[in-house]
């Protein structure tokens, strides 16, 4: 078993802002810049970066928490569904995000770890700072 992928990022924004970036489909793929569709409700299906990622909703909690099964490209056919936690809460100037990412296979551990950064908390200060500016 690899180790849990934990990351925690602070965004000025609120709790509920990053959730919808997070699981509207439209804010999604323009916070990510990466094509994502995602059900809003427990046992839906979401896909995000254009089909690379893909997974269903094991539970969502509004604003506060999302569970999901996950997987990648990058998973081979016999690995396991990864499961992805985020829970958001408030924090000082905004709001806090708390990722843990449990059973991401070795061939694709680093590539995730790296990836959240990369392609989310990254790019979402970017998206929130052109927000802010409009």
């Amino acid at each position: 078993m690899t180790p849990v992928i934990q990351q925690s990022e602070q965004f000025a924004a609120s709790s509920a802002e990053l959730f919808e970036m997070y699981m509207d489909s439209k804010k999604h793929s323009a916070a990510t810049g990466g094509l994502a569709k995602l059900s809003r409700k427990a046992g839906g299906a979401f896909t995000a970066w254009g089909g690379q990622l893909w997974g269903k909703n094991l539970l969502i909690v509004p604003k506060r928490m999302i569970v999901q099964t996950w997987r990648s490209s990058n998973f081979k056919k016999d690995d396991a569904d990864s499961i992805l936690v985020l829970t958001f809460s408030k924090a000082p100037k905004g709001s806090r995000i708390d990722l843990a990412h449990v059973g991401v296979p070795a061939q694709d551990h680093a590539g995730v770890s790296k990836g959240w950064p990369k392609y989310y908390w990254q790019p979402w200060r970017a998206y929130l700072a052109k927000r802010r500016k409009a």
